[in-house]
């Protein structure tokens, strides 16, 4: 049976899925695979709803992944259309999770169904429901499970919007690590008259951001941009203007490249907190947590099949990059070669969220000759 990719992205975005909600969404794609023959397993856990779904039963295992819960739309008032509508303007469909990703779900579900009865090894779909959230009961369950039951993948492609502007022009190949440290400086609360008898943990807080701030870490490396700190938070629980407060909090944000790890990186902010504290008195508490490692699929026979099938729908030859944020491709690279491949994301995440007709059908057309050129 043929699914069309654009019918199937219209009724997956008209199931409320903002995660981790996303039950309806996973049900109706189990249901369009079992229905192709496809063998499905669910893998919730903790009340995820995740979905494995396999074809064949020999040779190579070519796997996809995606995932089908979506942001908050926001403020409803502010659409042009209800967020979960699905309405159809000017040759896009509009709706929260119109490309990220319900669409990029609908193009590999349309193209394994298409390609799965001549397929001379198989195919493997891993679907979750948590990857907008936390992200650690979704493709990471998928895999703990794969792991316990003996199934494998020997290369994965993920849906994931790779794009900037233009359909074709970039795919991604790995991904920055992520680190924030969330950090607390603790001070003596007291009058701001009399400064002498306190010790005001802002002028720490604020010295120790300047010294972590104004370091270049790297210049890059052969496949990554450099390393960016940001500070992404700063309060003080503070309303009184004549009250130094006792303590004041900030977090930080690090997307590292492979010139690091998370483990130098946590060495390093605690050393530099280790000297502020000495120069200020004042004790800093960093609580650090890594998200993602970086990590790289190197140029080679699993990226030449996806740009050779790039550059046949679209015209275009993908730039391989390693740009943007983190994915769940950060937890696929530990079990097999991963490259992301999708549609362009300019509005994802937006008001009036919308993707082009013309892509979902370009999309399909590439993920089918994706499957072919990696079977050849």
């Amino acid at each position: 049976m043929i699914v069309d990719p654009v019918e199937l992205t219209m009724a997956l975005i008209r199931e409320d899925s903002v995660t981790p909600n996303s039950g309806g969404a996973i049900a109706l794609i189990e249901r369009v695979l079992e229905d192709n023959g496809f063998t499905c397993t669910r893998v919730d856990r903790n009340g995820i709803p995740n979905l494995y779904a396999r074809s064949g039963g020999h040779g190579p295992v070519l796997g996809f992944n995606g995932h089908l819960d979506v942001v908050p739309p926001g403020d409803a008032e502010a659409w042009t259309s209800p967020p979960f509508a699905a309405d159809i303007r000017n040759g896009a469909i509009y709706g929260r999770g119109a490309c990220d990703m319900k669409s990029g779900v609908a193009a590999f579900v349309a193209a394994v169904i298409e390609c799965a009865d001549t397929c001379p090894g198989s195919l493997v779909l891993t679907i979750t429901g948590d990857e907008e959230g936390d992200g650690i009961d979704g493709t990471a369950a998928i895999l703990d499970w794969m792991d316990t039951t003996g199934e494998a993948m020997d290369a994965c492609i993920v849906g994931e919007p790779t794009c900037p502007t233009h359909m074709g022009e970039m795919i991604k190949i790995g991904r920055r690590g992520s680190l924030t440290a969330r950090i607390t400086a603790n001070g003596q609360q007291g009058h701001a008259a009399y400064p002498q008898n306190a010790r005001n943990p802002i002028h720490a807080m604020v010295d120790l951001l300047g010294r972590l701030t104004g370091i270049e870490l790297d210049d890059g490396t052969d496949h990554f941009d450099h390393t960016t700190l940001q500070v992404t938070g700063f309060d003080t629980g503070n309303e009184a203007n004549n009250v130094i407060p006792a303590r004041c909090k900030s977090m930080v944000n690090i997307r590292f490249n492979d010139a690091h790890s998370g483990l130098s990186l946590t060495n390093w902010l605690n050393e530099e907190a280790r000297k502020a504290t000495d120069a200020s008195g004042v004790r800093f508490d960093l609580d650090i947590t890594v998200s993602g490692e970086s990590f790289l699929t190197p140029p080679g026979p699993l990226t030449e099949i996806v740009q050779r099938a790039v550059e046949h729908e679209t015209g275009r030859i993908p730039v391989l990059s390693t740009t943007g944020g983190t994915s769940d491709a950060r937890f696929i690279k530990n079990h097999c070669p991963v490259v992301e491949c999708g549609l362009v994301g300019a509005t994802m995440h937006q008001t009036d969220e919308r993707v082009e007709i013309d892509h979902i059908r370009q999309l399909a057309g590439i993920y089918t000759r994706i499957i072919k050129g990696y079977f050849a």
